[in-house]
């Protein structure tokens, strides 16, 4: 099993605590996100890969796209991200929001790595801009229901967190059994979204299993086949070993 994606540094517990208690219950690979420390981590512990990139919650003048590129020729990084558009928060600027998302875009397009979209309430201007990327494209923390289709057209893969799993969720666990086998992932978004029944407490690894055996009783599908599914789809995505 494999947690797609996790702020391992983020987590109240050490980096390889975690991934040996994931390892304890089947979870052998994770993704990581970050910049150089996520991929450090990627560099010292056995099943991490990092996906590199700027948030949009720190796209201010801070964010430097050009200056982490060169972390993309590193054989443990496989993706640009999380990159994407924040409108709810609002921590940044939307024009600085807008300038750092399409420059990680291009950067992903000449890199050849797939993207890992963070997207809140800011779909239309998310999608108008993906139609420029060349490469396969995660939606992170699937949410945006009403885009589904759309999505599915494009041929993007939505990766369900804990949240999926919460009662007023009701828009996910319905949107869940239309993904096809072959675009769904999982994933915790450690240290936040802690998955029914573990909601409040840190998130981790580990508890991607409870994301699964919830998305699969949702699918009607034994659980299984759903991780068979989401396995292949991360290796294909990201290109894993």
């Amino acid at each position: 099993m494999i947690d797609t994606h996790a702020h391992l540094d983020a987590c109240p517990e050490e980096a390889d605590v975690l991934v040996e208690a994931a390892r304890e219950v089947g979870v052998t690979r994770i993704v990581t996100i970050g910049r150089e420390q996520a991929v450090d981590l990627a560099e010292r512990l056995p099943g991490v890969w990092a996906a590199i990139g700027w948030h949009p919650h720190e796209a201010g003048e801070v964010a430097d796209v050009e200056a982490v590129e060169p972390l993309l020729a590193h054989p443990r990084v496989v993706a640009v991200g999380e990159c994407g558009l924040d409108y709810y928060r609002n921590r940044a600027p939307r024009d600085d929001q807008l300038r750092v998302f399409q420059a990680q875009v291009e950067m992903a397009n000449r890199a050849g790595k797939p993207l890992v979209i963070h997207t809140r309430e800011a779909d239309e201007d998310t999608f108008r801009m993906l139609e420029s990327a060349a490469v396969p494209v995660v939606l992170h923390c699937f949410s945006s229901v009403g885009r589904l289709d759309d999505a599915l057209e494009r041929g993007y893969y939505c990766s369900f967190a804990g949240n999926v799993t919460y009662p007023a969720a009701e828009e996910l666990r319905l949107a869940a059994p239309r993904v096809p086998g072959d675009r769904i992932l999982a994933e915790t978004d450690s240290p936040y979204l802690s998955p029914v029944p573990l909601r409040g407490r840190p998130n981790q690894p580990a508890n991607v299993r409870h994301t699964l055996a919830f998305l699969a009783e949702a699918r009607g599908e034994a659980e299984a086949d759903l991780e068979a599914h989401i396995d292949g789809n991360a290796t294909e995505v990201f290109g894993l070993t």
